[in-house]
């Protein structure tokens, strides 16, 4: 099994098919979006460092902003096989890393990258069917393509299932 294993690293995404796992460790800030169609099995996850490619001078990387990662990775599983009206998500991260005393608002990283994965969802209308965000603690997320369930593993706690 561990040959099946497709890493995907920071400010990245990847789509495979079954029965291939895609993995991102170092959610902490950071959302980990899944992807998933469940007929055809093709699976995405990207994972995203900041919420808005247009709020960024250095936005040549689609993979790094939820919005740009997200129509990416959805236009890839589509040009797959993968059909749209089928596609679901589920998202893991988002934790507030470190304590500011500042009320400033680009500090909320977290919470904005998650707020971000809800909003580009929504408008895509990929139904959000599972989260694990938010908290003070990292986390690394496998999809598994076979079925769409996605692992949760933080230094400390059980595993979760998505």
């Amino acid at each position: 099994m561990a040959g099946n294993f497709v890493v995907v690293g920071m400010a990245d995404l990847k789509i495979v098919r079954a029965p291939q796992v895609l993995t991102t460790i170092g959610l902490g800030s950071c959302v980990g979006i899944a992807l998933y169609d469940p007929v055809t099995k093709i699976a995405g996850l990207a994972h995203i460092m900041l919420p808005e490619s247009a709020a960024s001078q250095s936005n040549t990387n689609p993979a790094k902003f939820a919005d740009t990662a997200t129509k990416k990775m959805l236009d890839e599983m589509v040009r797959m096989g993968a059909k749209k009206g089928y596609v679901n998500a589920k998202i893991a991260g988002g934790a507030q890393m470190f304590n500011f005393t500042s009320t400033n608002e680009n500090l909320r990283v977290g919470d904005r990258n998650t707020e971000a994965a809800k909003r580009i969802l929504q408008s895509l209308r990929i139904p959000l069917i599972a989260e694990e965000t938010g908290s003070t603690f990292g986390r690394t997320m496998e999809l598994y393509s076979e079925d769409g369930r996605v692992a949760i593993k933080a230094i400390g706690q059980a595993i979760r299932y998505l």
